[in-house]
């Protein structure tokens, strides 16, 4: 395990070419004398460790971010690396699905339910956003079907484990996607089809086994003989623990992953920051983002839009119509 300092100036933990699940992430921490409170907490309740199958990505974005875009037409990224971020987005029906799937292989002819639903209360689920209030949801196959146009001539992108990462409370498992004719990832495994793998390919969507779905642990999942229970804990007796997800990364250089201006409108929305954010840039009202938005795709021609594509660079915010 190595370490770096994020253009956040954060540190963060890193272990190049593998997913590491989370056993061998603890020992991976506990070989560098890692002092990470979180993902060495011992007194966690049993919890689900769900498959899921997703088939759309999420790209959040600051007001700053959203007028680059929209002036782009696409995704770059505006700190002149060679990558684009977008991460699972993981939809009430894929959680669903997930748990039946985990009834049926994990928990055979038992009684009870687990619903889900109660589990998944870490921000891989939230519908507010810790990096601005501008999210982008994409099809998988939307994107994938553009970056292949755009980058692979028609040709299939390839996909490799790239990375995961640690950082205090969150695990981030990183996919590379780039064109056949690339060789800069070379030395990092495809990304093999392997139903053990945190996380794999196959026929149109990621399929993610979350190790830590959580974070906040408000529920206990119980097995009693041939029965499930679901046990609520008290507020003040919740532990927190590390949270993972899955974050895709478009190899694109300094070009821009386009998508037609229609397309980028209606896979876009506000949504609500969370009350732990990656920047302090934004601070806009429900009503102020979607004016935002408003003016972006109907009053301001493609080429006369302010350049504004850094997330440090934010615009003074819309004033709400009267």
């Amino acid at each position: 395990m190595e370490r770096r300092t994020n253009r956040r100036r954060s540190e963060e933990k890193y272990v190049e070419g593998k997913h590491l699940k989370l056993p061998e992430l603890k020992e991976a921490a506990r070989e560098v004398n890692l002092g990470n409170d979180y993902i060495f907490k011992n007194n966690i309740p049993e919890y689900p460790q769900p498959q899921f199958q997703v088939s759309f990505l999420k790209h959040d974005t600051t007001a700053a971010g959203l007028y680059g875009i929209r002036q782009d037409g696409g995704f770059r990224n505006p700190y002149g690396e060679s990558l684009v971020w977008f991460s699972l987005s993981v939809r009430n029906e894929d959680i669903e699905a997930a748990e039946r799937k985990l009834m049926e292989e994990k928990y055979p002819g038992m009684n009870g339910q687990i619903n889900l639903m109660r589990f998944a209360t870490s921000p891989a689920f939230s519908p507010k956003s810790r990096l601005g209030h501008f999210r982008f949801t994409f099809p998988l196959e939307e994107v994938l079907k553009a970056y292949s146009q755009q980058f692979c001539s028609g040709g299939q992108p390839v996909m490799r484990v790239l990375e995961t990462v640690l950082h205090k409370k969150e695990i981030v498992y990183v996919v590379v996607v780039h064109s056949p004719d690339d060789q800069n990832f070379s030395q990092y495994p495809l990304l093999a089809e392997d139903p053990n793998a945190v996380c794999f390919f196959r026929d149109g969507s990621f399929f993610w086994r979350s190790e830590a779905m959580c974070e906040t642990h408000r529920y206990k999942l119980n097995k009693n003989n041939n029965s499930l229970e679901v046990e609520e804990i008290p507020i003040k007796c919740c532990p927190f623990y590390v949270w993972d997800n899955v974050a895709i990364a478009f190899h694109v250089g300094e070009e821009v992953l386009k998508f037609d201006v229609d397309q980028l409108r209606q896979n876009l929305e506000h949504c609500e920051l969370d009350s732990v954010t990656c920047n302090s840039t934004d601070n806009l009202t429900p009503d102020q983002a979607e004016e935002l938005i408003r003016e972006l795709w109907s009053e301001f021609p493609p080429g006369d839009l302010p350049l504004h594509t850094r997330d440090d660079e934010a615009p003074p915010p819309p004033q709400p119509s009267s």
